[in-house]
């Protein structure tokens, strides 16, 4: 059994050695990534009714239902990344990665149900399965590229879905599991290392819900929450 793991290694040792020399003369590169991200929550301004465990529209002091204030924050929250990349072509490139990020932000809810409103910060972190597909383009060291991004979510602090349990009876539709959305920047390639800066945001949303199945606010206003962020990240070609 040892000497068939050593022949299985050295075979693969082989093929790595052969899938590089290959790769230089066709313009492939595979890398590994890491950096950071810096994310916050949009989500606009929205005053909906706060329910109570029955359902029940929550009274205030004064006997009317309470409608909180859910409003939007710019406050940012610093996540990090890391994964690995492939580049396939010189020029005009396809460039597809897997990374494992971690993204977040927060918002504030105004409660009205005393005499004087009570403001709560929400401070929301989670992490992403995310999967780049990019196209771009490289002249010298420079690159440009821009493609859309499918993001899992694979963990999170539990403190988007405690915040929204008094406003939806529908928790587990109102989160989403998987979001799409869109990255584009620059990169500079020095060796074989390379910085990219990008601006990632969403087409899809990260929580959405309507109260009880009823519009939330005045007219046709609805709760939807998205990500916006900036991603910056140091990479290395190991081949």
């Amino acid at each position: 059994m040892n000497i068939l793991k050593k022949v299985a290694c050295l075979c693969l040792l082989c093929l790595i050695a052969i899938t590089s020399a290959q790769a230089q003369k066709k313009g492939f590169a595979f890398g590994i990534k890491g950096g950071v991200n810096l994310s916050r929550l949009t989500m606009g301004n929205v005053f909906t009714t706060r329910y109570d465990a029955a359902g029940n529209p929550y009274l205030g002091y004064d006997g009317k239902e309470v409608k909180d204030n859910l409003k939007q924050s710019f406050d940012t929250r610093t996540g990090a990344v890391g994964g690995i990349y492939a580049r396939f072509g010189r020029t005009l490139f396809i460039q597809p990665e897997v990374l494992v990020s971690t993204k977040g932000g927060s918002f504030e809810i105004v409660k009205n149900d005393l005499e004087t409103p009570v403001t709560e910060r929400i401070n929301v972190k989670y992490s992403n399965i995310d999967v780049p597909l990019l196209i771009g383009f490289k002249g010298g060291p420079l690159r440009i590229l821009a493609g859309p991004v499918t993001s899992f979510r694979i963990g999170d602090n539990q403190r988007l879905r405690d915040a929204f349990e008094h406003y939806t009876s529908d928790l587990d539709n109102a989160m989403s599991e998987a979001t799409f959305g869109y990255q584009l920047g620059a990169g500079l390639d020095i060796g074989s290392f390379s910085l990219d800066v990008r601006r990632e945001g969403s087409f899809t949303n990260l929580a959405s819900f309507q109260v009880n199945g009823q519009n939330v606010g005045n007219g046709n206003e609805s709760v939807k929450q998205k990500i916006k962020s900036w991603q910056v990240t140091l990479g290395l070609k190991i081949f």
